[in-house]
Formats: structure tokens, sequence, C-alpha cells
């Protein structure tokens, strides 16, 4: 159950990543979560190499999506939220507001926040965490069916 469960996390975080990445591309702006973790390393003179610290800030990221569909997982093999795909929208809808509240946080707890993270940013990071929770749903499902 772990190696599926680390196999939807891996999928859903790259999908919500290059969601990111393209959006960052279309709108020339700073929106992608690896990159910003790094930034946000670099300002707590934590005093490791930057490879190190861009390495830490890959994981940090998959690690919180993992995180995620660990969630996801117990509330739904308990029955807790029906596995249907709408159930996977709203869990991205939530999700995509406990990271725009951490965004905010971590941003703050660093001194790294910018005018340049608009309200643009975090529309986009829960328009991100959607993509993930659908392809939460859709990978979980598929990998779950191939076991039963």
């Amino acid at each position: 159950m772990i190696i599926q469960l680390l196999i939807t996390a891996i999928i859903s975080t790259s999908a919500m990543t290059l969601f990111s990445y393209l959006i960052s591309e279309s709108f020339k702006k700073l929106y992608k979560e690896p990159l910003l973790l790094k930034l946000i390393l670099d300002r707590f003179d934590i005093t490791i190499s930057e490879f190190l610290k861009t390495i830490y800030a890959w994981v940090i990221h998959y690690l919180i999506g993992f995180i995620f569909v660990i969630g996801y997982h117990l509330l739904w093999f308990n029955k807790i939220v029906p596995l249907t795909i709408l159930s996977g929208l709203y869990l991205g809808a939530v999700c995509g507001i406990i990271g725009i509240i951490s965004w905010i946080i971590m941003f703050r707890l660093s001194g790294f926040y910018k005018k340049s993270f608009d309200k643009g940013y975090y529309v986009q990071l829960f328009f991100a965490h959607i993509i993930f929770g659908l392809t939460a749903f859709l990978v979980y499902t598929n990998i779950i069916s191939i076991e039963i």
C-alpha cells in the first residue's frame, strides 16, 4: 500500500508542479514551488551547499504531496469521504486553502514576503492543488483497482 500511495503522490505532485511551472512561464511570474522553497531555505541561512538546498526543496515539496495523499487515503479508505472524482476536487480545494495559508506563513516567517507574491500566486496555487486532488483520485483509483 505504501508503494501505491508513493506512486500516487509522485504523479499528483508532478502534475501540480507542471501546472505551476506552465503558469509561471505564461505569466512571467515566480510560481514554482520548489524554487520558492529553496529561496525560503536561503533566507534561513542554512549552511549547506546550494545544490543540497535545491535537493531539499524538491524533497520537501514531494514529501508534502505524500502527506496529503496519505490524508486522502485515510479519508477514502475509511469511507469518511466517498471515493469520487468530486471528492478529489473538494480535497484538492481544501489542500489549496491549506497551501495558501502555509505559504503566507512561510513567506512571512522567512521575511521573503514581497509584492511579487500577489493574489495571482495564490489563485494559481489553489488551482494547482485542485489538479493535485483530481490527479490523486485518478491515480489512486486506478492503482487500487489493479490490486483488487
